[in-house]
């Protein structure tokens, strides 16, 4: 039986979250150099994007570049930029035609202005599709998130528009960047590496985690599948027992 036809569409993670890694090693494995990988990662995006397209998944958020990461090599950030203008250029038919909407999150005032012009062009050209919402992390931190989170919440209450007997769960995520995206159900990290690495700390609470030692621009459809497969196969209790799920 094809893994596709393994899968209960009825169970699928109504938010995947993915840390792509493994670009450098790929390229540095075939003797390329480093941005030779992150060509090669673009393309899986656009296969895994693709078959979660097909599959239903309706969010998508992608790990695209940390805060951590504008301490690379110079050479390497800027063409990695390039490659996101390159990419987003690419990819604007194929998100319209798909109906996905783009969206970005993090510190995005920190992107060189031709990334952050192109990305908020296509941003504006596909916020009305609706059949999945696909979400870059870019220039992202998600410490530096929540301690904006606290700011904000701060001088709202400072202010009196917020009581602090009124802060709950619902309070800080309508202040996170994700304020509009549910708690993610599944999160994948590839290249064998398993650590969150700073993303989505607090929406990933309860997600199921999936550590694979496969390198991202090896990363297929097959390799989604499989993920899925897993996920529905564990028990998720959200702090419960198992015989209050059953």
């Amino acid at each position: 039986m094809d893994l596709k036809e393994r899968i209960n569409t009825e169970n699928l993670p109504q938010h995947l979250a993915i840390i792509m890694d493994g670009n450098g090693r790929w390229a540095k494995q075939k003797g390329m150099m480093r941005v030779f990988g992150h060509e090669n990662g673009a393309k899986a995006v656009r296969e895994v994007v693709e078959a979660s397209g097909e599959l239903g998944i309706p969010n998508i958020t992608l790990y695209a570049f940390s805060t951590e990461n504008w301490n690379r090599p110079k050479m390497e950030v800027e063409t990695l930029m390039k490659l996101l203008v390159s990419s987003l250029k690419k990819e604007i038919k194929n998100l319209q035609e798909n109906e996905i909407r783009l969206k970005a999150i993090g510190n995005l005032k920190t992107l060189p202005k031709k990334v952050f012009n192109e990305l908020t062009e296509v941003i504006e050209k596909t916020k009305d599709n609706d059949k999945m919402t696909l979400t870059l992390a870019l220039s992202y931190g998600s410490r530096e998130e929540l301690i904006n989170t606290v700011k904000e919440i701060s001088i709202k209450v400072k202010n009196n528009i917020i009581s602090p007997k009124k802060i709950d769960e619902s309070i800080i995520n309508e202040h996170l960047y994700t304020r509009n995206l549910p708690d993610v159900d599944l999160l994948i990290r590839t290249s064998g590496e398993q650590r969150i690495s700073n993303f989505l700390l607090w929406q990933i609470a309860y997600a199921e985690l999936y550590f694979t030692n496969v390198l991202w621009p090896d990363f297929t459809k097959q390799h989604l599948y499989e993920a899925i497969i897993e996920y529905q196969q564990r028990e998720r209790r959200f702090g419960k027992t198992s015989e209050q799920i059953s």
